[in-house]
């Protein structure tokens, strides 16, 4: 069973080890994480983070025993689990198979684990274009055909990252 924990200050080696002396080893965590090429001082550096920031997944079989829970809520590094997740579990499952299967060779979350809308509005998030709004008019496998102010270009899907303007 899922359950989605919020840690303090991301300090998940401090949780990992008192998790291990309370209950063993008998736990999963999983956190996605996302690689992004930005411009600092005119130069183009990669950033790594977590996609859900200082939340993370915890997997237990008998993460539904009361008794679990109340170690887990003790454990240190730890701020809170978020309620509900026993009646989300289809959700969890979901999302983090979704994830897990844009991951690349590095662990990283591709592209491909975003949908496209051709209605919408996007804006890059890493690359030269970082913070530039464009328009998708095509979806080819691996490019876009994208308008950038009023220049048409077509870009690889793979090389950038982009979110929607809502």
């Amino acid at each position: 069973m899922w359950a989605v924990i919020k840690l303090n200050n991301n300090n998940i080696e401090l949780f990992k080890s008192d998790l291990k002396k309370k209950i063993g080893r008998d736990f999963k965590l999983y956190s996605p994480k996302l690689s992004v090429q930005k411009f600092k001082k005119n130069k183009l550096t990669k950033v790594n983070f977590n996609l859900l920031d200082n939340y993370i997944f915890f997997f237990h079989k008998d993460l539904k025993n009361q008794n679990l829970q109340n170690i887990l809520k003790f454990t240190k590094g730890l701020k809170y689990i978020l309620n509900g997740f026993i009646e989300s579990q289809n959700e969890l499952v979901k999302f983090i198979s979704k994830c897990k299967s844009s991951e690349n060779e590095k662990g990283f979350i591709s592209d491909n684990f975003f949908d496209f809308d051709l209605s919408k509005s996007y804006k890059f998030c890493s690359g030269p274009f970082s913070n530039e709004i464009f328009k998708i008019l095509s979806i080819q496998k691996n490019k876009l055909k994208v308008l950038i102010g009023g220049i048409k270009t077509t870009i690889n899907r793979k090389e950038f990252l982009y979110s929607p303007i809502i």
